[in-house]
């Protein structure tokens, strides 16, 4: 807990002497965050339905996430629209995947610390897994959708006459550099979490095809793909999303 402590102080302290106050108020966003999500384990565990947790949390987490990181207030807007469509989308698709790959619950090699444990709570192990698909996916929608109009919204300042379809171009030409960092990002970031698992498969000599049927390797390769696609709708629906709002402020000062 003290290792805990002392890191997050020098987050802190590094977020806001480099990101001044904007830095400490994403800081504080990241604690309402974890507050959000340990509401959200409870009201699952109390019955509540999985898919409307995931709903509610899921769109109060984004509005912290992008109001408390971005100063401008039409880029803080675009992202936060374009990432609900793109939150809802996916709900979309998680919801049926995850019914049929059938991935949730605990695997073979949970067995020995669930010994003597009664899996019997009475919760969905299914609306489990969907709700932690879609929220593992939102830092990266918020990232993405916050980049891209945080992008668009200067080009807007400094050529206030771009047409719109130019100003499309534009996002899509942004969206492809993020899509690529992003993809590194979450890659290694999966790999480095389960570097271990991948060792204990190689020590214990498991196949090619147990490694792909492990349903923890199953679990969270289909996370990293889920926010990969997540990451990729953003880029269009961002740059869709502010186009109509430069379409609408055009012609404000024309009227």
């Amino acid at each position: 807990m003290n290792t805990i402590t002392v890191l997050g102080a020098i987050l802190f302290i590094l977020m806001t002497v480099i990101g001044g106050k904007t830095g400490a108020t994403a800081f504080l966003s990241l604690i309402f965050n974890f507050g959000l999500l340990f509401l959200a384990v409870v009201l699952i565990s109390w019955g509540f339905p999985a898919m409307g947790v995931s709903l509610v949390i899921g769109t109060i987490i984004l509005a912290f996430t992008i109001f408390f990181g971005e100063d401008n207030e039409l880029a803080a807007k675009t992202a936060y629209v374009a990432a609900l469509i793109v939150m809802v989308v996916l709900i979309l698709i998680i919801f049926p995947v995850e019914h049929w790959i059938m991935a949730q619950g605990f695997s073979l090699e949970d067995s020995e610390d669930l010994e003597g444990m009664s899996l019997t709570i009475g919760v969905s192990f299914v609306g489990v897994a969907v709700t932690e698909a879609i929220l593992s996916t939102l830092g990266a929608i918020a990232e993405a959708s916050i980049a891209i109009a945080a992008g668009l919204s200067e080009i807007i300042e400094q050529h206030p006459q771009v047409t719109t379809k130019r100003l499309y171009v534009d996002g899509i030409s942004i969206g492809k550099q993020i899509i690529g960092t992003t993809f590194n990002t979450l890659f290694f970031g999966f790999f480095g979490g389960f570097l271990a698992l991948f060792i204990w498969f190689s020590g214990l000599h498991y196949s090619f095809g147990s490694v792909i049927n492990n349903k923890i390797f199953v679990a969270e390769v289909i996370m990293v793909l889920f926010s990969l696609i997540g990451v990729i709708l953003t880029v269009p629906v961002t740059t869709w999303v502010m186009t109509l709002e430069h379409r609408r402020g055009q012609s404000k000062l024309k009227d």
